[in-house]
């Protein structure tokens, strides 16, 4: 079936499903169709969305590109963790392309001084966001202040 447009029963017959089932997705609003004179008519992405198939992506598009980084951070107390972990939090989350987000997640370790920052996505915007971190660590002083129990 090289169809775009597919009948309730070839959909039935092509997800092994009745044929009433079929119009109950329909009329539920869980599969969009098109009616047309007294008959339904599903697009292909639209099947496809039901049954989760992802849908054909454009031939031209450039592939996928993701990166995976952990920093380590020594030498940081709770507080310059919490400001840090909430600028780079803030940063993910704006000025990105909505359709490939960062996903980061950071950790402190009290008793070592120690953050990490893990960033998985977009190869730009990673390089962004260390970007970004780099000059708050090294320029304005996050880290400047001496660690609780230094001597």
């Amino acid at each position: 079936m090289s169809n775009d447009m597919y009948s309730v029963e070839q959909v039935a017959e092509l997800l092994g499903l009745h044929v009433r089932t079929v119009r109950g997705y329909i009329r539920a609003g869980r599969l969009r169709a098109v009616r047309i004179g007294k008959q339904y008519r599903i697009a292909r992405a639209d099947l496809d969305a039901l049954t989760g198939r992802p849908a054909p992506g454009p031939l031209s598009a450039a592939p996928a590109l993701e990166v995976s980084s952990i920093l380590q951070v020594d030498g940081v107390d709770r507080a310059a963790a919490d400001r840090l972990a909430t600028l780079v939090l803030a940063s993910a989350n704006t000025n990105h392309d909505q359709t490939r987000p960062l996903r980061v997640q950071t950790v402190h370790d009290e008793e070592r001084h120690r953050m990490k920052i893990v960033i998985l996505g977009d190869a730009a915007a990673t390089a962004d966001l260390l970007h970004l971190i780099d000059s708050v660590l090294r320029d304005n002083g996050l880290l400047a202040g001496k660690v609780a129990g230094d001597v």
